[in-house]
């Protein structure tokens, strides 16, 4: 007869494991190479941590158009002026503890990236 019962035996699940989510990043931008650098420099945080990462995920660019007239007052010949903003967006998918991401996502964004962090637990 053993001098531990089955509760006294340590086991797996008496460690303090951190828990692990499901997080998505979700940049967006309108200057390509600005969101292109801080895609990079996440994904190379993520990496060198040894976290498994997916992305970046290119997705649609949205153009936003506008078309106008030319002559304020409507007089003259009907010239057009075609104004245009292209949105890019990327998405980078992660799986860590939210104190590793709090690391990861410290590094310098560039100005005009906008970063959103959505985490869903397992």
């Amino acid at each position: 007869m053993s001098a531990y019962t089955k509760k006294d035996v340590p086991g797996p699940m008496d460690e303090a494991a951190p828990v692990v989510h499901r997080i998505r990043i979700t940049l967006t931008s309108r200057n390509v190479k600005n969101l292109e650098k801080v895609c990079a420099d996440l994904k190379k945080g993520a990496l060198d941590k040894k976290l498994p990462v997916k992305g970046p995920v290119r997705m649609p660019t949205k153009k936003l158009r506008i078309t106008t007239r030319k002559a304020p007052s409507g007089e003259g010949t009907n010239t057009w002026d075609r104004f245009e903003m292209r949105i890019h967006k990327r998405l980078i998918d992660l799986h860590a503890p939210s104190e590793v991401v709090k690391q990861i996502t410290s590094i310098s964004i560039e100005p005009g990236v906008e970063v959103d962090l959505t985490v869903n637990d397992r």
